[in-house]
């Protein structure tokens, strides 16, 4: 897919930064994340040529700073859209902060849906003036697929953000834009020490490159990509189930709607 602009959230280390690297020269780039030295950073090494590289410091838990990239977005006319940023606290639910907990729901399941309900409608209405597709990956984790004590609300988010992702596709699958749930196992990211994971916990960790290149690589090619080979060998029969009862529970309730509608 030939995307002409970008948003990238949570652009400033592991895979999103690995989104920014990897999307061709030719799609200008916009940016966020909460460190603004990272971000200068990463628009220098790929602001070539004539490519835009626009950056955004923001704190993606706070509505105020999600408006204002919203508002940014719209302005440069986006048509893809890269929900990565993310976070998770490891311990008990009432051993750690509840700002923190809180905070966790806000940037994994708050943000995504906010970002993609205002976003989605221009990127599709251009798409289909322009003759071609939008796009919209949802980071989601192989931990989404059962609650995890210790990680309860980092996996209870990801569970959200893959259902919903699921059902959005269902939701949008005749119109120009392309809906893809990336679910990756454990990655070398900083994500690790910034949750509390001890060094070396996750001794066999994906490359985020690889993850990136995997998600792009699968976007419009289906609604779910679990990346690596070890978590989908381990996943498939979990997801492929999900998946065909998503598109006839989307149809029944399709039929149901139009019917409400006309009554």
């Amino acid at each position: 897919m030939d995307h002409r602009f970008a948003l990238v959230t949570g652009a400033t280390s592991g895979i999103g930064a690995a989104f920014a690297r990897a999307l061709p020269e030719t799609t200008d780039l916009l940016l966020t994340g909460r460190d603004p030295e990272r971000l200068a950073d990463l628009q220098e090494e790929l602001a070539v040529g004539d490519r835009r590289v626009e950056t955004m410091t923001a704190d993606l838990t706070r509505p105020e700073h999600r408006q204002a990239l919203i508002d940014r977005a719209e302005d440069l006319e986006i048509d893809l859209l890269i929900n990565n940023a993310g976070m998770g606290k490891y311990g008990a639910v009432l051993d750690n902060d509840s700002g923190d907990e809180v905070a966790t729901v806000e940037l994994n399941c708050t943000a995504p849906v906010a970002l993609a309900t205002a976003l989605l409608p221009g990127m599709i209405e251009r798409a289909r003036l322009d003759g071609g597709r939008a796009g919209l990956i949802n980071l989601s984790s192989t931990f989404a697929v059962q609650p995890v004590p210790y990680l309860a609300t980092y996996t209870a988010s990801k569970a959200f953000i893959q259902a919903w992702t699921e059902a959005l596709a269902e939701e949008v699958r005749r119109k120009p834009v392309d809906v893809l749930a990336l679910a990756p196992g454990p990655t070398k990211t900083r994500f690790g020490e910034r949750s509390g994971f001890t060094p070396g916990s996750f001794p066999f960790a994906a490359n985020p490159d690889d993850i990136a290149a995997d998600g792009l690589k699968h976007l419009g090619k289906c609604t779910v990509h679990v990346s690596g080979t070890v978590s989908r060998a381990a996943l498939a029969p979990y997801f492929l189930p999900r998946r065909l009862a998503g598109t006839g529970l989307g149809a029944l309730l399709g039929v149901v709607s139009k019917a409400t509608r006309r009554g």
